[in-house]
């Protein structure tokens, strides 16, 4: 239900917004690229989709493989008792746990290409639990909230493109990602741990989380000491590394118990195409939506309007320039990246304005992109409240973003 209004709010205000400019701004040609934009989106969605299908067919035969041959559980165990409070519908051995572990270190690492059939496949394993299939469960809402506040360790896909621009220090953005990142998972999970009545305050979440935030402190510390380019290259090599590693121990692990791998593979591969050809209509009602919004300037009027009101009062209107990425960000993820090279480019990628939009990049992930794969990969209608817990993430990734932009870059 929460979808349908989204939708068509969607196309309402795009419409709405499309309207003003013919009558007000004489732009003739919005109507026409409106509608140009709604079939390449429908393209790009499609062609989403379609990329998915090799990736996800690749790590759906990794799963099985690791879930045979016992991978799976072991990672399931190390972060078991982390994850069974946040997760308490999960059996304790449901291969489903595995997944959702690997699915967060795999963003955590940046590895987008892993991540998602990995987030996938968590989501349709939990959905083999879920009593009633068309309404989201609590399970699925906390891993997608938690999923849509994009907690990364190592933003290596935006140093790199900060090193293409020419940035002085393209490694600059790193800690303000990293505390940006942080308050928006933090936020995300008090969100629903209040909405599910999960005490956050217990010895072991408490414990995990205070060893995170330890280890999050070694490594900003530990970062600080490098130059960019040694951060960029130790990011890469070790995300990698450690990616590679784990395929090798799933295959390892399954043949030292005698499990026919290449058959384990196929048995899981044919399970993560039919997942990859579910997925295609819910992205491409979701893109064309999100399309019609961005392409009939909407966007542009609600950030015009924030810097007239914002300034009409006072307040410091320097992150205005920076504000289309985030605004961008829960609608789709390569806008948002559009959005943020635009502002690299036109302000500067080493200006105020460059550097912010960069930390709200990395501060989040993309809410509407997110549901609509995932819930859709698991014919879900009724989202509950996973919409507003995934957009509090976001809200909270915004404005840490603005706070450390102005702590660090002014």
């Amino acid at each position: 239900m929460v979808l349908n209004y989204i939708w068509i709010a969607f196309f309402v205000l795009g419409f709405l917004a499309a309207l003003y400019q013919l009558v007000f701004q004489g732009n003739a040609e919005i109507f026409p690229e409106m509608v140009t934009q709604i079939f390449s989106s429908a393209k790009t969605g499609f062609e989403i989709s379609l990329g998915l299908t090799g990736i996800l067919t690749l790590w759906s035969g990794l799963l099985k493989v690791g879930e045979k041959g016992g991978m799976t559980n072991a990672i399931a165990k190390l972060f078991g008792p982390f994850f069974r409070r946040l997760f308490p519908e999960i059996p304790k051995d449901h291969p489903a746990m595995g997944s959702i572990v690997m699915n967060f270190s795999a963003n955590m690492l940046g590895l987008d290409n892993a991540a998602t059939p990995l987030g996938l496949k968590a989501m349709n394993q939990m959905q083999e639990l879920n009593p009633n299939k068309d309404t989201a469960s609590n399970a699925q809402i906390m891993f997608l909230t938690l999923n849509a506040s994009g907690l990364t360790i190592l933003p290596i896909t935006i140093m790199m493109y900060r090193i293409q621009m020419g940035a002085a220090d393209p490694s600059d953005i790193f800690i303000p990602i990293l505390l940006a990142t942080s308050a928006s998972t933090f936020c995300g999970l008090l969100a629903v741990c209040i909405w599910q009545k999960i005490n956050l305050f217990d010895k072991v979440i408490m414990a995990y989380i205070g060893g995170f935030l330890l280890l999050e402190g070694l490594l900003v510390w530990q970062f600080s000491q490098m130059d960019q380019e040694t951060i960029s290259r130790i990011s890469s090599v070790s995300a990698n590394l450690i990616i590679f590693t784990i395929i090798v121990l799933f295959i390892v692990m399954a043949a030292v118990k005698k499990i026919n791998v290449y058959d384990a593979f196929i048995e899981g591969a044919k399970d993560g195409f039919q997942t990859a050809v579910k997925i295609i209509p819910y992205l491409v009602a979701m893109l064309i939506a999100i399309g019609v919004f961005r392409a009939s300037g909407a966007l542009t009027l609600i950030t015009d309007g924030l810097a007239s009101g914002l300034g009409a009062i006072g307040v410091d209107t320097q992150f205005i320039p920076a504000l289309p990425t985030a605004l961008m960000k829960p609608l789709s993820g390569s806008g948002a990246r559009g959005m943020m090279i635009d502002c690299m480019t036109s302000c500067g990628v080493d200006s105020f304005a460059g550097r912010l939009s960069c930390t709200m990049q990395g501060a989040a992930d993309t809410t509407f992109y997110i549901v609509a794969l995932y819930f859709g990969s698991a014919g879900i209608k009724n989202t509950r409240y996973a919409v507003s817990a995934g957009l509090i993430a976001e809200v909270a990734g915004i404005i840490a973003s603005i706070a450390v932009a102005y702590m660090f870059f002014r």
